[in-house]
């Protein structure tokens, strides 16, 4: 039968964990005996925290047991016990529970009054994530224990403990963690808030080194192209023939996604009244003017030229009314199955191609044709530093070879003039 084992406290203590038990048993060698006891834990974690006290416990009952002589000794002599304060502080210690609030109570006020307080501020699926994180894995790990007791020790475990239970073998990404830690803060803040604990203590990672700044993953001019005539054979010849009406629609949702720049949810609350071709009076263009209502709130897009059709086509196939949505849902798997058949998941970095990539794609064409960052900042909704910081500095043709490779001019040795004597 094998068995899990690890040891800690200078290997004077053991946990171990037989294949055919679901809980964690810790054992320690004092004074010619072995001791063994099951912590009823299934976690590493707790069973370590379990093993420490109980170690400790077992520990000083055999040390006052070899010490009851001399501690009658100190009685006689000096008419006190030295060692009854102890003895009360570790009775104290195997009885006690910690005090206060516990991390679900918390939590629960949390989850009860965040949506609330939020509403009209967030959309209910963030307010619902930050739910199930709690459920799902703050609540198994934290649960009862006391507020005070939660440090950042204790949370730098919380993260172990997850990379070692990774779903399916799946570890968590750096992200994931993230947002859990931020949800984790969350809690704290609202029992701080309530006077439950002191402060809230520093749960950011450790150790930490600065994040690599990534470029997202987009289309480049011949792998849109790719793309769209992959979209466009898969809406003329679709592999049946009640698919494709599906498939006439994500042809369109590309060409309208890479012509305007919009994100995802946001091309998912468009409706056909948000939606007014015009012909601008600067560009002299017929094109499209967008409401657009999404994580920044309302916002106003121009699109280019190129969304005009997609938009009409959508419009007449689906006899749309001004409050229907235009293309609802996201087309996830119809637009993986696509990438993967025409070799276009991920990019040559290993980052994952999705529809985001449509609108990362729109951004940085417009930058290689040479738009103003300003302008195409006010468009899609976002800053500046953003664009440069994720989309500008992969871009060749935003670098200006003349500003960059000047040289300053080389002055001409003076000639020396002759004396000539008189």
């Amino acid at each position: 039968m094998s068995t899990e084992s690890h040891s800690f406290m200078d290997g004077k203590v053991h946990v171990y964990r037989r294949d055919n038990s679901r809980f964690w048993q810790c054992s320690t060698y004092l004074d010619g005996r072995n001791y063994r006891v099951s912590t009823k834990e299934e976690t590493l974690t707790m069973a370590k925290e379990f093993a420490r006290e109980w170690y400790m416990a077992v520990y000083v009952d055999s040390k006052r047991k070899h010490q009851s002589s001399r501690t009658s000794l100190l009685i006689n002599n000096f008419g006190y016990n030295e060692h009854a304060s102890v003895d009360a502080q570790i009775t104290k210690t195997k009885t006690s529970k910690p005090t206060g609030p516990s991390f679900i109570e918390a939590a629960e006020k949390f989850i009860a009054e965040y949506a609330v307080i939020n509403e009209g501020q967030r959309n209910k699926e963030y307010a619902l994530s930050h739910e199930q994180r709690i459920r799902n894995h703050l609540i198994p790990f934290f649960g009862e224990k006391s507020l005070n007791q939660i440090s950042a020790g204790l949370v730098q475990e919380y993260r172990v403990q997850r990379h070692k239970n990774g779903y399916k073998g799946k570890f968590p990404s750096r992200s994931t963690l993230h947002h859990e830690t931020v949800t984790l803060r969350l809690v704290l803040k609202t029992a701080h808030r309530y006077g439950w604990i002191n402060a809230v203590p520093d749960i950011s990672p450790p150790y930490k080194a600065s994040g690599k700044v990534t470029h997202r993953a987009w289309f480049s001019p011949d792998e849109y192209k790719m793309l769209y005539e992959a979209t466009r054979e898969r809406a003329k010849n679709p592999k049946r023939e009640r698919y494709r009406a599906v498939c006439e629609d994500l042809h369109d949702y590309v060409l309208f996604m890479a012509n305007t720049g919009l994100r995802p949810d946001e091309a998912g609350r468009l409706e056909y009244r948000d939606v007014t071709i015009v012909t601008d009076q600067d560009s002299d263009e017929r094109l499209l003017e967008i409401e657009v209502r999404g994580k920044r709130g309302v916002g106003y897009c121009k699109s280019m030229t190129g969304a005009i059709m997609p938009f009409q086509r959508m419009q007449k196939r689906h006899n749309g009314k001004p409050t229907d949505k235009i293309f609802g849902k996201t087309p996830r798997q119809l637009l993986n199955s696509v990438l993967e058949e025409i070799n276009l998941k991920f990019d040559r970095d290993g980052n994952v191609r999705t529809a985001y990539s449509l609108r990362h794609t729109y951004i940085c064409l417009r930058l290689m044709e040479g738009a103003d960052i300003y302008q195409i900042a006010k468009n899609c909704r976002t800053s500046v530093e953003m664009i440069e910081k994720f989309y500008a500095a992969h871009l060749k043709n935003t670098l200006d070879a003349s500003a960059i490779n000047v040289r300053k001019p080389k002055k001409k040795p003076k000639k020396n003039s002759k004396n000539t004597d008189q």
